[in-house]
């Protein structure tokens, strides 16, 4: 693919060094968290996913893919988790080899609530904010079978889920992670209890936006409080129809949306990252307004975020950095290839969600000069 070089020049603010938290980041590529299913059955990162994640280091910060806090929330084949002593020991290894390449690194946690089905999760319960499922199929290790029934969270059980968040980033942390994105977009749980088709729940966490709000609020507080709101991020994607999580009434979205960032800013949290369709538009810029901190966008499922889409981006002031995906997964390499124009490689998408090194960590490097 062909770049033309004398749209930006390398001295571009998207290769300028960033401040995040109590972090100086190299530059305002962010590597998007991204679910590959290479954690086997375990949920144990293994050497593999090392390797994978030391090749993508050059980038200013890495956001790992979702990761369940207990073994009740894992969404997917194949994914990693943090429940156990065993997978944190695992995810040091990534870590360790993230920061030997002078990377940083943010581990996701990501409850997958009712995205779910007891093929995937061991036969455990699925919990969500209310009884409603999905009207769609998921893969499990027999095949495709439709989305299971969740059961409506009590109160106690999401006490529980919120003091999972909080398990989770402290073995995160202690595991070498610079810090934990929380996870409340794409129709996972905390996304679900944000949209109203999702969450109707008539207690204080339904109803009106503030109370849909509310457990977001509690998660991101309640880790921001056990390991430092520097360490912190959050994620959210709002209008993004993913799993059955539709949000179609604009004055309703901004209200929920509102309130939340409203709540949330005095924490000093890291930074917040929004995937929209138009992150420079009028509803994902009043909310980097009202949260006041370091602002990180992702135009997501519109398509492929090329180096002219994060190089607007950022020189026109819509954002403090810009999260890629696909470009990332196909080229390592890719702060230097964007830097100085070179071709970038093609992902193959058809070997994003199976096994072994092929599409994983073989994209090649560029040549040695």
């Amino acid at each position: 693919m062909s770049v033309n070089v004398s749209e930006a020049s390398s001295a571009s603010p998207l290769f300028s060094p960033i401040s995040l938290g109590k972090m100086e980041l190299a530059n305002r590529i962010v590597m998007a968290p991204q679910t590959r299913v290479r954690a086997g059955a375990s949920g144990i990162p293994n050497d593999l996913m090392a390797d994978y994640y030391r090749q993508r280091a050059s980038v200013g910060l890495i956001i790992s893919e979702g990761t369940y806090p207990d073994h009740a929330s894992q969404g997917w084949v194949g994914a990693p988790g943090i429940a156990t002593d065993e997978q944190a020991a695992g995810w040091r290894k990534v870590t360790e080899a993230v920061h030997a390449e002078g990377g940083r690194f943010f581990l996701q946690i990501m409850h997958a609530g009712r995205a779910n089905h007891p093929d995937i999760n061991g036969g455990r319960r699925i919990l969500a904010p209310s009884a409603i499922a999905i009207d769609a199929k998921t893969f499990t290790p027999q095949g495709e079978q439709p989305f299971a029934l969740p059961e409506a969270m009590t109160t106690a059980e999401i006490r529980a889920a919120v003091e999972d968040h909080v398990t989770a980033a402290r073995r995160a942390v202690d595991a070498g992670a610079d810090g934990v994105e929380i996870h409340s977009a794409n129709g996972y749980l905390n996304h679900q209890f944000l949209a109203p088709g999702a969450n109707q729940r008539t207690d204080e966490y339904g109803g009106s936006p503030q109370n849909r709000a509310r457990f977001v609020v509690e998660v991101v507080s309640a880790v921001a409080q056990a390991v430092g709101p520097e360490r912190v991020g959050l994620r959210i994607s709002p209008e993004i129809a993913f799993s059955d999580v539709f949000e179609t009434d604009r004055n309703d979205v901004l209200a929920t949306y509102g309130t939340l960032v409203d709540q949330l800013r005095p924490l000093g949290l890291a930074y917040l990252s929004v995937l929209h369709a138009e992150p420079a538009g009028e509803l994902v810029q009043e909310l980097r307004q009202r949260f006041d901190g370091t602002f990180i966008v992702n135009n997501g499922f519109a398509g492929q975020t090329t180096r002219e889409d994060a190089l607007h981006l950022i020189e026109d002031g819509h954002a403090d950095a810009v999260v890629v995906g696909r470009a990332l997964i196909a080229n390592p390499d890719l702060v230097e290839r964007w830097q100085n124009g070179h071709p970038e490689n093609e992902p193959r998408p058809e070997l994003f969600y199976v096994p072994g090194a092929e599409g994983y960590t073989d994209y090649p490097f560029l040549q040695a000069a």
